[in-house]
């Protein structure tokens, strides 16, 4: 099972540090990520594993934005996702 993550907000250092240690203490997995910055804006979309996942996807995103609490962040069950994106 996959889960999508997007965190967005103004740049500072250690953003990815941070979301990726989140989830490493969800005992969630990083397969891929992408991230840039526009103009001040840091945005990052993730793809993680979530089959080890012992906790809920709402208490992921709650933990992800104790690690940056001035960010944006969503997270989404890669099924949702595709359903959203799907015509």
């Amino acid at each position: 099972m996959k889960a999508v993550i997007t965190v967005v907000g103004k740049d500072d250092i250690g953003i990815l540090a941070k979301v990726s240690t989140a989830c490493a203490e969800s005992n969630v997995s990083v397969d891929e990520v992408t991230q840039s910055i526009l103009k001040e804006y840091f945005c990052l979309i993730m793809l993680v594993g979530i089959d080890k996942m012992e906790i809920s996807i709402d208490q992921l995103r709650e933990n992800i934005s104790a690690k940056v609490p001035d960010m944006t962040v969503h997270v989404m069950h890669e099924d949702i996702f595709n359903s959203m994106h799907r015509i």
